[in-house]
C-alpha cells in the first residue's frame, strides 16, 4: 500500500512549521526534507567523508560536523562546486526521503520542504498545500525569528520561487497572516478533506 503523501511548502517567515507541527499533533507523520538533507551529511556517513575528502580538513569543524558556513561560502562563490555538492547529496536526500514516506504509518504523510516546488520534490507528492503570508509579513516575522537583517530576508525571498507562482501550483493555501488560531482552523478543514483523499487513495489500489 503506498501512502497517500502530502507535499507542505511556503516562503521563508510563512510558518511552515507551525503548521506540520499541528498537523502532526493530530497523529500525521512529518518528513522534514531539512532534517533529512542534514542526517545524509552527519559526521561519518558517506556523504559526510566524500565532503572531507573534496574540500579537505577546512570543511569540517572540531567536533566532526559539517562547516556548514564555510561550506556555503565555497559553494556560493562557485557553480562547479555548488553542483559537485548537489550531486552528491540530492540523490541521497531523495533516497532517505523516499525511504521515510514510505515507512510512514499515519493516516497521510506530510513532506515538509521549503524548496518542495524549485527542487522537483513535487513530483514525489500526491497534493500540495502552501502556506501563504505576504512578502512584508514575512520579511518581519523572519527578522524578528533569526535576527537577520531585512536586507538578507528579501535576498532569500528573490532565490524562491515567487510567490503568485508558489500559489499557483498548490493545490490548497492556507493564510497565515493573521494569529495562528485562524491559521489551525483552515488545518482543520484541510486535515478532513486530506483524511478522505487518503482514504479514497487507499480504496483505489
Amino acid at each position: 500500500m503506498t501512502n497517500w503523501i502530502l507535499g507542505l511548502t511556503g516562503g521563508i517567515g510563512s510558518g511552515k512549521t507551525a503548521a506540520s507541527d499541528y498537523l502532526a499533533s493530530k497523529g500525521i507523520a512529518v518528513v522534514d526534507s531539512d532534517l533529512v538533507a542534514r542526517a545524509v551529511v552527519e559526521p561519518y556517513q558517506p556523504a559526510w567523508s566524500a565532503i572531507r575528502e573534496h574540500f579537505g580538513d577546512a570543511a569540517i569543524n572540531a567536533d566532526s560536523s559539517l562547516n556548514r558556513g564555510w561550506l556555503r561560502q565555497q559553494v556560493f562563490a562557485n557553480p562547479d562546486e555548488r553542483r559537485w555538492l548537489e550531486q552528491l547529496t540530492h540523490p541521497l536526500i531523495r533516497a532517505r526521503t523516499l525511504e521515510m514516506l514510505a515507512a510512514a504509518t499515519s493516516e497521510y504523510v506530510i513532506l515538509a520542504s521549503p524548496l518542495l516546488l524549485e527542487s522537483g520534490q513535487q513530483t514525489l507528492v500526491n497534493h500540495t498545500l502552501v502556506i501563504d503570508v505576504p512578502e512584508d509579513i514575512q520579511v518581519q516575522r523572519a527578522c524578528q525569528r533569526d535576527a537577520n537583517n531585512e536586507e538578507q530576508i528579501r535576498a532569500i525571498i528573490k532565490a524562491q520561487i515567487p510567490r503568485p507562482e508558489r500559489l499557483a501550483r498548490a493545490n490548497d493555501v492556507a493564510d497565515n497572516s493573521g494569529p495562528l488560531n485562524q491559521l489551525y482552523e483552515q488545518l482543520n478543514r484541510l486535515h478532513q478533506s486530506y483524511l478522505d483523499l487518503a482514504k479514497a487513495h487507499h480504496s483505489h489500489e
